[in-house]
C-alpha cells in the first residue's frame, strides 16, 4: 500500500475547512446518499458527483499528492476552498466503508484539473526564476533608507517614554475615564515613526481598559514591557546579539531567514487560525522528526478568508525549512512529497522542565508570551472552575489557560485520556498551558485540540 493510499482520519479532514460554518456543513455530506461514482487512485486523487439543486450533479474532486499541500475542485458556486462538497468528499473517504472505491486511474476531467495544475505551478516557478535577484539594487540608497527609519523610530520611543512616565505621574484611574482614545493616539503616533509592533502593543494595552477587576494591574504589566521594549531599542548597541534581534523584531523591522535550508522529516502538530478585522493569521507548528527542532511557520489571508497554506494536525511532510533569527519561527521551503500520515511522534518532558524552557527563553526574548512544549505524561484534572495538567510522574501541574477552558478542545483532551496520561503539545506561557494536540498511550495518531 502506498502512502497516498493511507486514509486520513474525520479531524484531519475537518482541519482544512476554511471556517466554522464550512466545517459544519461538510459534516453533514459526508454519508454516501447523495455521492455517485466516487472513486480514489494511488496517485492521490479522489473524486465523486454530488447530487445537488442544480441541473447535474456536482463535479467535486481533490488531490491530495501535490507536494504543495492538499488541492479541491468543485463546480459549485461556492468561493470557499475546500467547498462543503469537497469536505463532505474527503470525510467520505477518510471514513473507509466503502462509499469511495479505490478505482485506478481518475476520470479524464480530474486529470486534467491535476494537470493543468501542475502546468501553472511550473510557469509561476519558472517566472520566478527568471525575474530578477531580489534584494536592493542600490546597496547605499538601502542603507540610507535603514538609517532614517531608525531616527524615526528613536524619535517615535522617546515620545513614548515620556507619555508613559506623564500616564504613571497621573496614576492609572485617569486611564478609565479618557477610554481608548489615548491608546490609540500612541499607536497611531508609533505608526508614523515606521515602528509597528510598537503600535500593537500600545492597542493591546489599550484593550486591558477596562476588562475585569484586575485590569490596572494587567495594565500596568502592559507599560512595563512597553518600557522594557523602549529602554532596549534606545540602548540596542549595547545588548547581547540574541536579545538585540529580539529588540529589533518586536519593534517591527523587518527580519529575514538566515543559514541554510534544513530539510526534514517534518511532524505537523498544530494549525490554528487567529483574526483582527483585516488580517487571519494562520500559525502552524511543525517538528523535524530527525533534527528534534520545533518551528512555527505563520501564513496569511485578508479577513474572513483562510490562509492558503494547510496542513492538517498528524500528517508529516519531507520539505525544507528556514529558520528566522532566534530560531523558532521558521519558512516553509521546498518540499519533496505530498503529505502523509505521520508514524512518529514529538519525545516530550516533565512539567518541571517546561516551566525552565520558558525560563531559559525569556532571557532572549522577554516579551515572549509562551514556548512550544511536547509534555510526556499529564493528566488533565479539575480544579475549581479551573482545569490542570498534572504530572504523572511528579508533583508538578500546569494550569491550562482561560482561552484553552473555554474551548470544546478541553473535552476531547478529557475524553481521550480517560484518566490515563495522554502526552500533550501546546505553548508553555505566563498564562498557562494552551494545549493544541495529543497523543493516546499506546498506538493511535495525532488528536487535535483546537
Amino acid at each position: 500500500m502506498t502512502q497516498q493510499e493511507v486514509r486520513w482520519t474525520a479531524d484531519q479532514v475537518l482541519a482544512l475547512a476554511p471556517d466554522v460554518a464550512s466545517r459544519e456543513a461538510g459534516s453533514r455530506l459526508g454519508a454516501a446518499g447523495p455521492w455517485s461514482g466516487a472513486g480514489s487512485s494511488g496517485e492521490g486523487a479522489v473524486w465523486g458527483l454530488f447530487k445537488g439543486g442544480g441541473s447535474g450533479p456536482y463535479r467535486t474532486a481533490a488531490d491530495l499528492a501535490d507536494v504543495s499541500g492538499p488541492a479541491y475542485t468543485c463546480s459549485c458556486p461556492s468561493r470557499r476552498s475546500p467547498c462543503r462538497h469537497a469536505l463532505g468528499l474527503l470525510l467520505l473517504w477518510a471514513d473507509g466503508g466503502g462509499g469511495v472505491v479505490s478505482r485506478g486511474p481518475a476520470p479524464e476531467w480530474v486529470e486534467e484539473w491535476r494537470e493543468g495544475r501542475r502546468a501553472r505551478a511550473g510557469r509561476k516557478a519558472a517566472s520566478g526564476r527568471s525575474g530578477p535577484e531580489g534584494g536592493p539594487s542600490d546597496p547605499e540608497a538601502a542603507r540610507r533608507r535603514a538609517e532614517r527609519r531608525a531616527e524615526r523610530i528613536t524619535a517615535g520611543v522617546t515620545e513614548l517614554e515620556q507619555r508613559l512616565m506623564d500616564l504613571l505621574r497621573g496614576g492609572l484611574a485617569s486611564v478609565e475615564r479618557t477610554g481608548d482614545g489615548l491608546w490609540e493616539e500612541i499607536a497611531a503616533r508609533m505608526v508614523d515613526a515606521q515602528a509597528p509592533g510598537l503600535a500593537a502593543r500600545a492597542r493591546e494595552s489599550g484593550a486591558t481598559v477596562p476588562s475585569g477587576a484586575d485590569w490596572p494591574s494587567r495594565l500596568l504589566e502592559e507599560c512595563a514591557l512597553l518600557h522594557l521594549l523602549g529602554q532596549g531599542w534606545l540602548h540596542r548597541e549595547r545588548l547581547p546579539p540574541a536579545l538585540a534581534a529580539a529588540v529589533r523584531s518586536r519593534v517591527g523591522l523587518p527580519t529575514a531567514p538566515e543559514g541554510p535550508p534544513l530539510r526534514d522529516d517534518w511532524l505537523v502538530l498544530a494549525q490554528y487560525d487567529t483574526q483582527d478585522p483585516k488580517l487571519t493569521t494562520r500559525r502552524t507548528w511543525l517538528h523535524g522528526s530527525g533534527s528534534g527542532r520545533t518551528a512555527l511557520v505563520l501564513s496569511y489571508g485578508a479577513a474572513g478568508r483562510a490562509p492558503e497554506l494547510t496542513l492538517p494536525v498528524g500528517l508529516a511532510l519531507d520539505a525544507e525549512v528556514s529558520a528566522y533569527p532566534g530560531g523558532l519561527r521558521g519558512v516553509l521551503g521546498e518540499r519533496f512529497g505530498p503529505p502523509a500520515p505521520a508514524v512518529t511522534r514529538p519525545p516530550g518532558v516533565p512539567v518541571t522542565r517546561a516551566v525552565a524552557l520558558y525560563g531559559e527563553a525569556l532571557r532572549d526574548d522577554p516579551w515572549l508570551e509562551s514556548v512550544p512544549v511536547t509534555l510526556e505524561r499529564v493528566v488533565p484534572v479539575p480544579d475549581g472552575d479551573s482545569w490542570h495538567l498534572a504530572d504523572a510522574a511528579e508533583d508538578a501541574a500546569l494550569p491550562l489557560t482561560p482561552a484553552a477552558r473555554a474551548r470544546p478542545g478541553l473535552w476531547r483532551l478529557v475524553s481521550l485520556a480517560g484518566g490515563a496520561p495522554v502526552k500533550v503539545f501546546g505553548e508553555c506561557g505566563h498564562r498557562g498551558f494552551n494545549p493544541l494536540a495529543a497523543w493516546p498511550q499506546g498506538a493511535g495518531g495525532a488528536v487535535a485540540l483546537c
